[in-house]
């Protein structure tokens, strides 16, 4: 899974476009670790920040970023400002279109 809020070459979704990235077990200090490993380039992989990179659920945020890391809001605030905008929007776009349709008075959405 990520690290962080960063994309993980280890994590099961993410992908490289070449088939280029081989996972290899290194020793260091006397414990296995995981390596990603360009084979197409010849050095380690850079995850995210590779243009070949993609993540099977789409989550691969610019600056090599995870969406399922990221947490999302859980406050009912943000929806309540959301739909207070869209309401404001759809109140403008009435007034326009009576005007400029020339149905002042109707409601024509």
């Amino acid at each position: 899974m990520p690290l962080g809020d960063k994309c993980n070459y280890l994590c099961p979704y993410f992908r490289c476009n070449k088939k280029a990235l081989n996972i290899q077990k290194k020793y260091i200090k006397g414990t296995p670790q995981k390596i990603g490993y360009c084979m197409w380039v010849g050095d380690v992989c850079i995850t995210g920040d590779c243009q070949y990179a993609y993540c099977e659920k789409r989550a691969l945020l610019p600056g090599n970023k995870c969406a399922f890391a990221i947490k999302r809001t859980e406050n009912g605030e943000d929806m309540e400002k959301e739909l207070k905008k869209e309401e404001e929007y759809d109140s403008k776009m009435k007034d326009i279109l009576s005007k400029r349709f020339g149905h002042k008075g109707y409601d024509l959405l």
